[in-house]
């Protein structure tokens, strides 16, 4: 005997926000299903070891039918009656509903991802794919009868019998004409993946049309982070990764994450190889609840810097339905954040302590990690700091500190809390060997972090170190003593003044071995590069620049002798031969400057030839 009812919420608009508005994707409906099966199948278990019976192993199948266009999913959990049905699916899940239909109106888009959840709306996303939805459900009370509940998307639905036999619940959805991909086996098994990959009990998949073919096993009811890191070997961990990221090469390494105070939190984080022509991706690190994924968006959640990562991380801890905003404000996750953080840092310094060769060899491939996550998260700044490593002259990784103690000690007053750094690929080489005559190493940077990096370290103390970058150019006038200048010296700039070349000064350093170089402004040399690696391509920013011309090089002693007899003409080639050389092993040449070069250098060196026919 059937049974009509109405759904007890007084507006119809219910059901048009849950088919517009519920989800900005609508495939999340089958994890909704699929979760609350596992929900049901988990109350049975407990249930029953309190009551010391026996429980089937948890079970969930989903079979579709492509000529019906319909989709059906079983569960062999606690089942329901039909006075149940009747409570928690068409009362008690629209309790507080018109309140909320009017917050949806007033509040715009983002309002809409929080009405799963509050309102125990998540059966009735089916509704967004579904014209008709049938529930049919027998109880695991002794002596419960099977009913059916029927509702076609609107507050009206009917109870009758059902013959159904098992223990548990077979909810059947009769897909709308936009859905019926999900009448299909590659559009499920993509969405189960996704979204059910780890839950806790076996999921199947089957094609009512094919009964001769087995279904299709669907996920791993023990994910790698819920096992003991004691019974797994690196192979496990390097078959998860490829399991997460199939097209990625090896790890590095990888961190185990398992805290059960204050909050709940496990989780496998891997440190991947770092590839400069790959874009980067935000959506690393997949966050699970209850080994239910939530999202793999985790930008304004986590850390930023945290996403160079990739991994698991999974908490009960989490709720499952939950906007990107719910995220970033909820305690919970602050709290894990702040762990994370923590735990991996603990982790770098461990591998340091223990295995330096180890550190070093993957040093290039976390240094970007390293430094990032020291700029923008004060706590890891403060673990890390002393752990950062920068390749010296002599190509070997150092800390600032071991840096700081190889300095001579004859210099070490000069350079106290200095570091002489040079910017790879655009330095003059001939002033590192200067400097590493008297002992002195200089270190290597890149443009992409570390003129922020070196910023941050001078502006953000930790404790009482402070810290002085300055380039080659820039500070090897202040640590080298130079020769006084001599009249004949000063000769030597009128000439270049007289060439047209500007902003030239007159140094003889011990160790000088070229006829000049160029020496830039620290400060605006600093601005440029930070523009530059923040993609500021169109901002050119000025820098101030200062040729360093070398008194005592027999080229430039050539070069005013020849100017003493009359020459003129070749003294100012020789002049800006000088100038491009200083430009080419400092910063290079751009490609209106090489081809200036080449002609000058060719008819210098055809009038030198001259000279010896």
């Amino acid at each position: 005997m059937s049974r009509k009812g109405s759904i007890s919420v007084n507006t119809n608009d219910i059901f048009p926000i849950i088919k517009k508005w519920l989800y900005s994707e609508h495939d999340i409906f089958l994890r909704e299903l699929v979760s609350n099966a596992c929900d049901a199948i988990t109350k049975r278990q407990t249930l029953a070891r309190t009551s010391n019976i026996e429980a089937p192993e948890g079970q969930i199948n989903i079979s579709f039918n492509a000529e019906e266009k319909s989709l059906t999913i079983t569960d062999n959990g606690l089942g329901m009656s039909e006075a149940e049905v009747e409570k928690y699916i068409a009362h008690l899940a629209f309790s507080g509903a018109e309140e909320f239909v009017k917050k949806m109106k007033d509040s715009g888009v983002e309002a809409k991802n929080d009405i799963i959840g509050k309102f125990g709306l998540g059966f009735y996303s089916a509704f967004m794919v579904a014209k008709k939805v049938e529930v049919e459900s027998l109880s695991w009370e002794a002596g419960a009868k099977a009913t059916k509940w029927t509702c076609e998307g609107d507050t009206d639905y009917t109870f009758d019998h059902s013959s159904y036999t098992t223990v548990g619940t077979k909810i059947k959805l009769y897909l709308n004409e936009d859905s019926y991909d999900f009448a299909t086996q590659g559009k499920l098994h993509t969405t189960l993946t996704r979204y059910c990959d780890f839950m806790p009990y076996s999921i199947f998949l089957a094609d009512e049309a094919k009964n001769d073919v087995a279904p299709e096993a669907i996920n791993e009811t023990v994910p790698l982070w819920k096992k003991d890191p004691k019974d797994l070997t690196d192979e496990d961990y390097k078959n998860f990764y490829q399991k997460l990221y199939p097209y990625e090469s090896e790890p590095l390494f990888w961190l185990h994450l398992n805290v059960d105070h204050p909050f709940t939190f496990q989780g496998v984080l891997y440190f991947p190889k770092f590839n400069p022509n790959k874009p980067m991706n935000e959506n690393n690190i997949k966050l699970y609840s209850k080994q239910v994924f939530v999202s793999d968006s985790l930008k304004n959640v986590l850390p930023e810097f945290l996403g160079l990562l990739k991994g698991a991380i999974d908490s009960t801890d989490i709720p499952l339905n939950v906007s990107r905003s719910s995220l970033q404000g909820d305690p919970n996750v602050k709290k894990i954040s702040n762990y994370i953080v923590k735990k991996v840092a603990e982790a770098l310094k461990k591998l340091s302590n223990n295995d330096r060769t180890r550190y070093e060899t993957v040093w290039e491939d976390i240094s970007l990690f390293v430094k990032y996550g020291s700029i923008s998260d004060e706590k890891f700044d403060e673990m890390m700091r002393d752990y950062v490593l920068f390749k010296n002259t002599d190509q070997k990784l150092v800390t600032l500190a071991e840096y700081q103690a190889s300095v001579p000690t004859q210099y070490q007053e000069k350079m106290k809390d200095k570091f002489v750094y040079f910017e790879k690929g655009k330095s003059d080489l001939a002033l590192r060997h200067q400097l590493s005559a008297e002992g002195i190493q200089t270190i290597e940077t890149e443009s992409y972090i570390d003129p922020h990096y070196m910023q941050h370290l001078e502006y953000k103390k930790v404790g009482e170190k402070t810290y002085k970058f300055g380039s080659v150019d820039a500070e090897l006038e202040n640590i080298l003593e130079a020769s006084n200048v001599t009249d004949s010296d000063m000769k030597i700039k009128d000439i270049f003044t007289e060439v047209e070349i500007p902003d030239v000064e007159i140094k003889a350093y011990k160790n000088a071995k070229g006829a000049a170089y160029y020496k830039t402004d620290e400060a605006m040399k600093r601005w440029a590069q930070m523009a530059k690696s923040m993609g500021n391509t169109a901002m050119n920013l000025p820098t101030k620049k200062t040729l360093v011309i070398n008194p005592s090089s027999p080229l430039i002693q050539n070069a005013l002798k020849i100017w003493e007899k009359g020459n003129k003409p070749l003294v100012n080639k020789i002049c800006h031969h000088v100038q491009d050389l200083a430009t080419i092993s400092s910063e290079g040449l751009s490609a209106e400057e090489k081809e200036q070069f080449v002609n000058r250098s060719q008819e210098l060196i055809q009038e030198l030839s001259n000279y010896a026919l």
